[in-house]
C-alpha cells in the first residue's frame, strides 16, 4: 500500500538533490528516498526525475509514500568481543568489533552495540529514534574500535552537540594503498550519495562538507600506516576521501582496493580502525581519551605486508 502527496516544494529546499528533499520533507530515510525515486515513485512537475536530480522551489513534487512499516527496535543479543572500555552514569565507551552495526536498521539482521549493551544489562539514554537510543556517532559495520554511548539524557544532548561543533576528536588508522603525496595533508572534497550506487557514497559536487587530515606513521613496499583525524564526520568519510585520492584502504574492494592484496593479508575487510576517541566530559567538563588496540585480524595483515615489504 502506498500514500500518494503532492506539494510544492518550499524555498528552504531549492537546490537540494531530490532524495534528500523527500527524505526532509516526509521523514524517510535518505535510504528510503533513494529507493522511492529509483521505483518511480516520484515526479517533478509531472515528469520522471532521478534522485540526484536538484528541486527547485516552487516545483510540485509528487511522492509515492510507502505504508509506515513497523519501528525497529532493539533486541538484547550478547556481542562477541564487545568490550567495555568505560561506564559511568552519564555514557559508555565501547570497542566495537567487526561485523556489528552501531544500531539496528532496515536490512541489517546482525549484532548491534545497543542490543550488546542491553544483553549485558547496561542502560543507555532514552533520547533519539528508539532503535538508536543513546547513540550520538556510529562506525561501519566493517570498522571496529571506540566508540561512545550516551547513558543519560543530558549526556546525549551535550555529546550530539560536541559531535556536531566538531569538538570531539576523532582518530582512526587506516592502511591504504600505495603511498600518499605529500605524506602528511588534507581532503577536503565534498561527500555524498554515489549517483549511481545506493549503497556507496563520493565526492559530489554540492555534496555535504568533509575533511580529513592524515599523517604518514609508516610506509611499506606496498601501503602505507596513516593517522587520520576526522574534522567531520560524513558516512563513509575516511573510505571516500582515500579512494578519491587514489589510495584506497586496503581491503576495501567496495571503494576500489586491491583484491588480490586483500586476499595476500588475509583481509575480508577494509583496514580501518577507530584507534582514539577524546571529548569533554558531558557533566563536568574534563578532557578525556580512550583508546582501542588494533583488531587482531588487523595487526595480523599488518605483521604480513611489513613481512611482504
Amino acid at each position: 500500500m502506498t500514500a500518494h502527496r503532492t506539494v510544492p516544494v518550499p524555498e528552504g529546499l531549492d537546490g537540494m538533490r531530490l532524495d534528500a528533499a523527500i527524505s526532509r520533507l516526509f521523514g524517510v530515510s535518505r535510504t528510503a528516498a533513494a529507493q522511492i525515486v529509483t521505483d518511480g515513485g516520484a515526479s517533478l512537475d509531472g515528469r520522471s526525475a532521478a534522485k540526484s536530480d536538484r528541486v527547485s522551489a516552487g516545483e510540485t513534487l509528487d511522492v509515492d509514500l510507502p505504508s509506515p512499516e513497523q519501528p525497529l527496535s532493539t533486541i538484547p543479543e550478547v556481542v562477541e568481543g564487545l568490550a567495555v572500555l568505560y561506564e559511568d552514569d552519564d555514557l559508555v565507551v565501547v570497542d566495537k568489533p567487526v561485523g556489528v552495526a552501531a544500531h539496528p536498521s532496515p536490512g541489517w539482521e546482525g549484532p548491534t552495540v545497543i542490543g550488546g549493551l542491553a544483553a549485558a544489562g547496561h542502560r543507555v539514554s532514552t533520547s533519539g529514534a528508539e532503535e538508536r537510543q543513546g547513540v550520538v556517532h556510529r562506525l561501519d559495520v566493517g570498522t571496529s574500535g571506540v566508540m561512545v554511548v550516551a547513558k543519560s539524557e543530558h549526556a546525549y544532548t551535550v555529546l550530539k552537540d560536541a559531535f556536531r561543533q566538531r569538538t570531539v576528536d576523532k582518530r582512526y588508522h587506516a592502511l591504504v594503498h600505495g603511498h600518499p603525496d605529500p605524506m602528511t595533508g588534507t581532503v577536503d572534497a565534498p561527500i555524498d550519495r554515489h549517483p549511481t550506487s545506493a549503497y556507496k557514497f563520493a565526492v559530489v559536487a554540492g555534496g555535504r562538507d568533509s575533511v580529513t587530515h592524515y599523517e604518514t606513521l609508516e610506509a611499506f613496499r606496498h601501503a602505507t600506516l596513516l593517522d587520520v583525524h576526522l574534522e567531520t564526520g560524513r558516512t563513509h568519510q575516511i573510505r571516500v576521501h582515500m579512494a578519491a585520492i587514489k589510495h584506497p584502504c586496503v581491503g576495501d574492494v567496495t571503494y576500489g582496493a586491491d583484491p588480490t592484496l586483500s586476499k595476500k593479508l588475509g583481509l575480508e575487510r577494509q583496514w580501518l580502525h577507530a584507534v582514539r576517541l577524546g571529548f569533554a566530559h558531558p557533566a563536568d567538563g574534563r578532557w578525556m581519551e580512550f583508546a582501542a588496540p588494533y583488531a587482531s585480524d588487523l595487526q595480523r595483515a599488518l605483521d604480513r605486508i611489513a613481512e611482504l615489504s
